[in-house]
């Protein structure tokens, strides 16, 4: 019997071994491929020279994975996302544009630059620029870093409802976005991933609100921080206003895509560094992990839906939280980091936790290593993370511009050739 890959994603989040491992490429933000790479990979194992790759996300330049590609990679998830960027614009009208290494892709009619005057360019919340920029791609880069807009802050003028009005409530049109992208997901067999809005707290790559023409509150990343500590109540009632919202948001969701998808993506903010956490566990545990239980709890009271926390860097200390706090996958298993040794991840927690990610390294190995390095490890990785099921293959974070075709290829031949 032919396993389709929506039975093979949920074979997996089950902890039941499978026919082969499940791959992701491109179902979340933080599994997806720069376009450059994608527009090697399409070259090498579609020959579309001339194709040019649609940029989903252009704060980190991530390409399309379209269904051939898809097809010829061997990728199970699909991602249902919301209707904008993370500049605020909606992908359509796509328009074509150069990046500085001569890749040629297409891009979405309201991705409008300005020059900055050193070569580089400025991009514009929902387009716009007739408002202050808020990304900057300087020359010879392949990404946008975000431009805060934060004004001078006058402490008692500070008020956390200033910090949410990123957040609302989704309008119909948004909801029947993510149930088009649901339903087609499950008309086609697909494993699918929700991305939900608003889970996320206090994410940095959200805070400086790349999208929004204006922000208000405090927006600048170190201010944030160490907002965290000094002005811990504003924080919280932050937290306390978005968990609200994002509640009801879920619940609107929830009754629209009931089974399509088999994840939700809630948050990305990140916890640890190479060496190890670079928050206190019980920091953690009185600041975020009371909201992160909220949401836990309500998605699997009222959905079918594992639950996916992306955390980069030796995060081992914090992972029993993550699980007693409710989620069921961890990303992106950033195996390089100190104390997350993939067979010691396996062995400590393979049956509580879906690994979703760490299946070779993106800081050394993937772009600098040989291709036997390369394939070498991803058969290593498979081997040890799927073994009992629990493990979608991705690599470790986004695969970046710099990659080597070659290394790519010995990726995905060792994939395939893996069970």
């Amino acid at each position: 019997m032919t396993v389709t890959s929506r039975q093979r994603l949920a074979a997996t989040l089950a902890h039941k071994p499978g026919d082969r491992v499940c791959v992701d490429f491109g179902g979340t933000a933080v599994t997806g491929v720069n376009v450059t790479a994608v527009t090697r990979l399409r070259k090498a194992l579609l020959g579309d020279v001339n194709y040019r790759v649609k940029v989903v996300e252009p704060y980190q330049m991530l390409g399309e994975i379209d269904e051939p590609l898809a097809e010829a990679m061997g990728v199970d998830v699909v991602a249902v996302n919301g209707p904008r960027t993370m500049f605020g614009f909606a992908n359509k009208d796509w328009k074509p544009f150069k990046l500085f290494d001569g890749t040629e892709v297409l891009v979405g009619g309201q991705f409008n630059l300005k020059d900055d005057g050193k070569g580089g360019f400025f991009i514009y919340p929902e387009g716009d620029t007739s408002v202050p920029p808020s990304g900057h791609m300087p020359k010879g880069g392949f990404y946008f870093d975000a431009v805060c807009r934060q004004a001078p802050i006058v402490e008692e003028k500070l008020d956390p409802k200033d910090n949410l009005v990123d957040f609302g409530i989704l309008s119909e049109a948004d909801i029947k976005h993510y149930a088009t992208l649901a339903e087609r997901a499950a008309a086609k067999n697909k494993g699918a991933i929700l991305t939900a809005p608003g889970c996320a707290f206090g994410d940095i790559a959200l805070v400086p609100a790349t999208w929004m023409k204006r922000t208000p509150g405090i927006r600048e990343i170190e201010e944030w921080y160490v907002s965290t500590a000094i002005r811990r109540d504003y924080v919280w009632k932050v937290f306390e206003g978005q968990c609200q919202i994002a509640l009801k948001n879920l619940a609107a969701l929830a009754k629209v895509i009931s089974d399509k998808v088999q994840a939700v993506f809630l948050t990305g903010t990140d916890f640890g560094t190479q060496r190890g956490p670079f928050i206190a566990p019980q920091s953690y545990r009185d600041l975020y992990k009371p909201f992160h239980k909220t949401i836990n709890d309500f998605v699997h009271k009222n959905t079918p839906w594992k639950t996916f926390i992306h955390s980069c860097g030796s995060v081992v200390e914090l992972i029993p939280d993550f699980i007693d706090a409710g989620f069921d996958i961890l990303n992106p298993v950033q195996c390089s980091a100190e104390g997350m040794d993939a067979q010691g991840l396996k062995d400590r927690f393979g049956d509580r936790v879906t690994f979703w990610g760490g299946g070779v390294d993106t800081q050394k190995v993937l772009p600098f290593g040989t291709p036997q390095e390369v394939y070498d490890q991803v058969r290593r990785r498979i081997e040890i993370f799927n073994k009992g099921g629990g493990f979608v293959f991705n690599t470790i974070h986004n695969i970046q511009a710099g990659t080597p075709v070659e290394n790519l290829l010995a990726m995905v031949k060792a994939i395939k050739e893996s069970k």
